[in-house]
């Protein structure tokens, strides 16, 4: 039974190196990892065995998994804005497909795409699928505060949709509020809060109907989402402008998405299986910040078969590995 992981991080010196710099983070160093803090709330923290591929490798091997997919993590490109954003984000393309290459058999990378300008991003898109050799993208659930069905991203989604590549939505930290601060609550519920708003809006604006193509996954079992499709149902009932751009149930667009294993809840990966099937659901464990193993997937009272599906053989169709 192969095992893909597609959800898994790139952890690059350079790139911390650049965040600390450019985001005026105060280093904190604690518990053995080292964290760089705005405002009192983590940003994005390492520990030193994250840069160890070989490491990391070896922790595969022990936990049997066979691929992961790597990203960039939160806060991706974003920090930055114009051509500063487009070179960072050519720059850490290239240091992921350098990595998949020396590793082809265990890694796969998603491209991070500068979308402070579609034009350039649909560009990199281009360079990172056709040279780099990347399989899809890796996309945050806002752009520097600004929502994903935004009118000028229409070109990015239609390229989307004519490409049907894997687009991995990454949760990106809410605009900051006085109500998500301390006990790191951006981290711990604006991410999940993040996915699900952005998918919501997704649906109601109707961007997943006009490009049903779009192969979009969700990180973290999809937030909040999967819990709230009934009364996203109820508004399109209820309120006309909840209707106003979509002809079908929220529930029903909800059934083309894809939502990873990340959330290790049983209970909402049980709710998730029933409310979109088998076929959408993809095992993930968030290495090497979180780093699960296999069994949150292990335990689900579905078939041996189902399970396969969901430790690899979902996200092996949606790589086209086959091919």
């Amino acid at each position: 039974m192969m095992k893909i992981d597609i959800h898994a991080h790139i952890v690059d010196r350079s790139y911390i190196a650049r965040l600390e710099l450019h985001g005026s983070m105060t280093r904190i160093a604690e518990d053995g990892k080292t964290f760089l803090k705005r405002d009192g709330d983590t940003s994005v923290w390492w520990r030193e065995d994250m840069f160890d591929v070989d490491a990391r490798l070896s922790e595969m091997d022990r936990l049997g998994i066979d691929i992961r997919i790597l990203s960039l993590s939160t806060p991706n490109v974003y920090e930055w804005t114009g051509a500063e954003q487009v070179h960072v984000a050519r720059d850490m393309n290239d240091r992921l497909a350098d990595m998949c290459a020396a590793h082809p058999d265990r890694f796969l990378g998603l491209a991070s795409l500068p979308l402070d300008d579609v034009d350039a991003a649909l560009e990199e898109l281009d360079r990172a699928i056709g040279k780099l050799n990347l399989k899809g993208v890796a996309l945050g659930s806002n752009i520097a505060g600004e929502h994903l069905d935004a009118d000028r991203f229409e070109p990015f989604w239609e390229r989307l949709n004519a490409l049907k590549v894997p687009v991995f939505m990454h949760p990106m930290f809410p605009p900051p509020s006085k109500a998500m601060s301390g006990f790191e609550l951006p981290l711990r519920l604006g991410l999940p809060f993040d996915t699900t708003l952005a998918a919501t809006r997704l649906i109601y604006s109707g961007v997943l109907e006009r490009y049903p193509d779009v192969v979009l996954i969700l990180a973290h079992t999809g937030g909040t989402l999967i819990p709230l499709l009934k009364r996203l149902d109820n508004g399109f009932r209820i309120f006309p402008e909840c209707r106003k751009y979509i002809t079908q149930l929220p529930s029903v667009i909800a059934k083309q998405l894809y939502y990873d294993t990340a959330s290790f809840s049983p209970e909402l990966l049980a709710m998730a299986i029933n409310s979109v099937g088998v076929s959408q659901i993809l095992f993930a464990t968030d290495d090497p910040y979180i780093g699960a193993n296999t069994e949150h997937v292990e335990a689900l009272d579905i078939s041996d078969a189902d399970k396969a599906a969901i430790f690899g053989g979902n996200a092996k169709r949606l790589l086209r590995l086959d091919a």
